[in-house]
């Protein structure tokens, strides 16, 4: 059995909440790279250029655990690596990240619409990780599930790394009972409440995921909470958790979410128009914590925007 090497940590803070890029440098049974800067230049020539990675080494900004690496030192398998990749600038989200619970064990956060959970994508600095790390001088926190990034909600970091393992385990075993509410146009044909299933696929590089025929591998039950000018506010409670679930359900009902930009119809909003966040908001999270056995239900203090005026413009 091939013992897993442990990575030695990191000699480079984070910037800005963001952790070094780590590079463990791979067997070269070809004899393909005799410097590390062979290697370097060549594995990262599309995502940052090599003339890049060449002043980044000449700049001193790709370490070991040791210090600074020269780009024509030998290569050696299993060396670390460590840099900071420097990222294109992105459109601040202008609306803040919320705590709503923390202890020495979780963060509990009611994330902005717009925010990504996780750095991902052309979303790394303008995260709610990030803020977190940076603002709460917490520079080992993870978070033990994701939020899609236009949904506003309640989201659970962990503070401990060696605690995230459970709390991973509870959304992945689906011992947390989640709540969202969503505000979406109200139709008396469509009988409420329901549970919906359906075979959802999401393919990379798609933005809208959709339905097909087969085995069902998502369930949501949708409620009416009340209906007003034409709008309804929905409970909506999911016993599974593929990507956009909700939003496919409440479209496939003739219900889409308002100001979903992917369903019905996908459009591409300008990345600084902040003006019309999605009305989905996850309202509930309530669980056992796994670590003290005790109960915990938390309820988000936002509020979705279309309902409180629902008859002004988006």
């Amino acid at each position: 059995m091939r013992r897993r090497h442990k990575a030695p940590p990191a000699p480079l803070p984070q910037r800005d909440g963001i952790d070094p890029v780590r590079l463990r440098l791979p067997a070269d049974p070809d004899g393909a790279w005799a410097t590390v800067g062979d290697h370097v230049a060549a594995r990262y020539a599309d995502a940052i250029g090599t003339e890049q990675v060449d002043a980044m080494f000449r700049e001193g900004r790709i370490v070991g655990a040791n210090g600074p690496v020269g780009a024509d030192e030998p290569y050696a398998e299993g060396r670390y690596l460590w840099f900071h990749r420097d990222f294109a600038p992105e459109a601040p989200v202008p609306f803040e990240v919320r705590i709503v619970y923390r202890d020495e064990r979780v963060v509990i956060a009611d994330k902005p619409h717009f925010l990504a959970t996780t750095p991902r994508g052309g979303h790394i600095t303008e995260t709610a990780l990030a803020r977190l790390r940076r603002d709460l001088a917490l520079p080992q926190l993870q978070p033990a599930h994701r939020l899609d990034r236009l949904t506003a909600g309640l989201t659970l970091f962990v503070v401990r790394p060696g605690d995230r393992g459970a709390y991973q385990s509870l959304f992945q075993e689906r011992q947390v009972r989640k709540e969202y509410e969503a505000v979406a146009p109200y139709d008396p044909a469509v009988a409420l409440p329901r549970t919906v299933r359906s075979r959802i696929v999401k393919e990379r590089g798609v933005l809208a995921a959709r339905e097909e025929p087969g085995e069902p591998n998502s369930e949501s039950r949708i409620e009416l909470l009340e209906h007003r000018a034409g709008l309804g506010r929905y409970r909506l409670l999911p016993a599974t958790g593929r990507t956009h679930q909700l939003r496919v359900h409440m479209n496939s009902l003739g219900l889409p979410i308002l100001d979903d930009p992917l369903y019905p119809l996908v459009r591409e909003p300008e990345p600084d128009d902040f003006s019309r966040p999605l009305q989905l908001l996850a309202k509930v999270l309530e669980f056992t914590d796994p670590v003290t056995g005790e109960p915990f239900r938390f309820e988000s203090r936002l509020r979705l925007a279309r309902w409180s005026r629902p008859t002004a413009g988006h």
